[in-house]
């Protein structure tokens, strides 16, 4: 591996766990979000992860889950139907939290291999100058 190889995987990890948890983020603000029953439900946004031939990690898309959501019987609410219905998103949050924390975790490891890199170029810098 050569010099800078751990930092280029290393960001492409940190860029990849960003995205991730920007999705989860979106997803956990809108999990309450209801429409009426005759609009698409919030649909909440799965991450597809790519390996790179490379090392490094990309995002190869967005998945969305099921414009149809769920129904719940919610007579006050302003966006009910005329049988108390909204539509909801579609989601499980003990999930959404669940991957909250993976993808936190993996962007943290992701920063620890950014500084280790950059200490031991550092250190082999000043041993270069002394």
């Amino acid at each position: 591996m050569g010099a800078f190889e751990s930092l280029r995987i290393a960001n492409t990890s940190l860029g990849m766990h960003q995205t991730w948890l920007d999705a989860l983020a979106n997803n956990i603000a809108n999990a309450n979000t209801m429409t009426s029953t005759d609009r698409d439900a919030f649909q909440a946004q799965m991450l597809i992860a790519r390996a790179r031939p490379d090392g490094g990690v990309d995002v190869a898309g967005i998945a969305e889950s099921d414009p149809e959501g769920r129904m719940v019987l919610s007579p006050d609410h302003p966006l009910a139907d005329e049988a108390g219905y909204v539509r909801a998103p579609e989601m499980d949050m003990g999930s959404q939290m669940s991957q909250l924390v993976m993808a936190q975790r993996g962007f943290q490891a992701a920063v620890s291999v950014t500084k280790y890199a950059q200490d031991g170029y550092s250190a082999a810098l000043q041993i270069g100058r002394s």
